[in-house]
């Protein structure tokens, strides 16, 4: 509701010259009934009506004064909100300094008429009595000029979500807390009691006008100590109410929430700096989902968090390479987009196998993949999950239909982490082991079960593993000095083998890949 009439008055023509014309009218009327309860007027004699229309020409022409320039001030700090469109960078920091100016004016409409209005009362009224109507006046003024800037303070407040579009995270001396607080005080509590003190020390007055006087401005005290401690209250205790929420979301993972920016002080700024934290942490968790698609969750994980620099260290890892066999003749046989499903339907199996064991697929190459156990997560045993994965990633293709698949399994000591530039890094693992899984992939195209796992392998994994694993043949790969023994899974009862040179899917086992190329070389030598 307070908000509705807040923005009703700041579209209004004139509600900005009537909120100013309020505040003054107010201070006016606070000094008046003190000066009639202290006596004063009665001691002005038969003529302190005539006294009184004299001195108030000049808070007549003042007030008139004041509400031309307020008028003049709605155009020139809120044209952009009557043209229903966004502050320029200019107009929003002018719309800032807004309360400052209203109250500068304001004193300095006043301070000449507290000159006025004492020397003309000086007339008529004891010598000794001046200085406590020249201190009302003055201590009217600045009462009337803080409430001023509390109150125009308040009416801009729904415009500066507006103006934080512009200005971002902006902040306004004039509206800090701490200024705040100390000009709430002033005006609810130091210029009421500055008043009844100049009251109590007015020579002249009877000590019954002085106790009603006192009376009244407690009471006055009182009152707007009140409206200015609850004001204040409520503009900090509400947006640290809303920030805490807002706060507390954010840390159970909903990064899209966002608090309207509503002050120019530090709870703006610490409401823009909460939207900045939500957008942010949206922002990385978008980059972590996507960097985490193209290398993989732990290896985005571990950039994010350890930064971009070239590390990496030597590991004993297990590497599981799985290669389409007859890709050459499915390419051709098939509309690309038919065959590329077919393809993401395969590594689908393949990252689902790999991940829930505990692996990384390192890199798709073309129609194969790479799958890594033991890095960059160190696994206390790596060889039984890369068997599981294999069994399970062998099973569930064969299940599809679509395609015919090998596999090869080999463990050693590879280099694993970060290669490249500065500019453009890649987590890669280098090793022997590597070269043997995909050289061992190759093999296990022509053999009936499709996988091949190194003697290096079954050693490592658990007994109830490699009890599932039988000696297949010994095998002299290419480019290493000894043969390796190649062990695959046993069949289970009543299962027949597959053909030893046609898949499931009808092709030749003859594969296109270097390492379908590089194997066959060596089965020749």
């Amino acid at each position: 509701m307070m908000n509705r009439l807040i923005l009703w008055a700041l579209r209004m023509r004139w509600g900005l010259s009537s909120v100013v014309l309020l505040c003054h009218v107010s201070g006016l009327a606070v000094i008046l009934i003190e000066l009639w309860l202290s006596g004063f007027l009665g001691r002005l004699g038969p003529d302190w009506m005539s006294a009184v229309a004299q001195t108030a020409i000049y808070p007549i022409l003042g007030a008139l004064v004041g509400i031309a320039l307020a008028g003049r001030d709605r155009s020139h700090y809120f044209s952009w909100l009557d043209t229903g469109r966004k502050p320029t960078e200019a107009e929003a920091r002018r719309l800032l300094n807004l309360p400052m100016a209203t109250t500068l004016r304001a004193l300095a409409i006043w301070l000449p008429g507290v000159v006025i209005v004492t020397l003309l009362f000086a007339q008529v009224v004891p010598s000794r009595a001046i200085a406590v109507v020249g201190a009302m006046f003055a201590l009217g003024a600045f009462e009337s000029a803080g409430f001023t800037l509390l109150i125009v303070d308040r009416l801009i407040r729904p415009a500066i979500p507006l103006v934080a579009q512009v200005l971002g995270g902006t902040m306004h001396w004039s509206s800090t807390v701490l200024n705040r607080v100390v000009l709430s005080w002033t005006v609810s509590g130091a210029m009421p009691l500055l008043m009844l003190i100049t009251v109590l020390a007015d020579p002249v007055a009877e000590p019954g006008d002085r106790i009603h006087t006192a009376l009244y401005m407690s009471s006055v005290g009182l009152l707007v100590g009140a409206i200015a401690t609850a004001a204040l209250a409520r503009a900090v205790a509400e947006p640290l109410r809303i920030l805490r929420r807002a706060l507390d979301r954010i840390a159970h993972g909903d990064l899209e929430v966002r608090v309207p920016v509503g002050s120019a002080s530090e709870i703006g700024r610490l409401e823009h700096s909460v939207n900045e934290l939500a957008e942010n942490l949206s922002e990385r968790e978008r980059l972590r989902d996507m960097f985490g698609r193209h290398v993989g969750a732990e290896v985005a994980e571990r950039a994010l968090a350890g930064g971009m620099d070239l590390t990496g260290d030597v590991r004993v890892v297990t590497a599981l390479f799985v290669d389409v066999v007859g890709s050459v003749e499915l390419s051709t046989g098939l509309a690309p987009r038919e065959f590329v499903a077919k393809l993401n339907r395969l590594l689908s199996i393949v990252v689902s196998a790999t991940e829930d064991n505990g692996g990384l697929v390192n890199k798709f190459e073309g129609d194969a993949a790479l799958c890594i156990f033991g890095a960059p997560i160190a696994l206390r045993d790596n060889a039984t999950p890369a068997l599981r994965a294999a069994r399970r990633i062998r099973d569930e293709v064969a299940a599809g239909g679509e395609l015919d698949i090998g596999i090869g399994v080999a463990r050693g000591s590879v280099f694993a982490g970060d290669v490249g530039t500065d500019t453009r890094l890649e987590f890669t693992v280098i090793g022997d082991a590597v070269n043997e899984a995909a050289r061992l992939t190759t093999e296990a195209k022509h053999v009936a079960r499709r996988i091949l796992v190194s003697q290096n392998v079954i050693e490592a994994a658990s007994g109830n593993e490699s009890a599932s694993w039988e000696l297949h043949e010994t095998i002299h790969l290419r480019g290493r000095k000894q043969p390796t023994d190649c062990w695959t899974d046993i069949a289970p009862a009543g299962v027949p083998g597959r053909d030893a040179v046609t898949g499931s899917n009808g092709a030749s086992s003859e594969s296109d890949s270097p390492a379908t190329d590089s194997a066959q070389a060596a089965r020749s030598e």
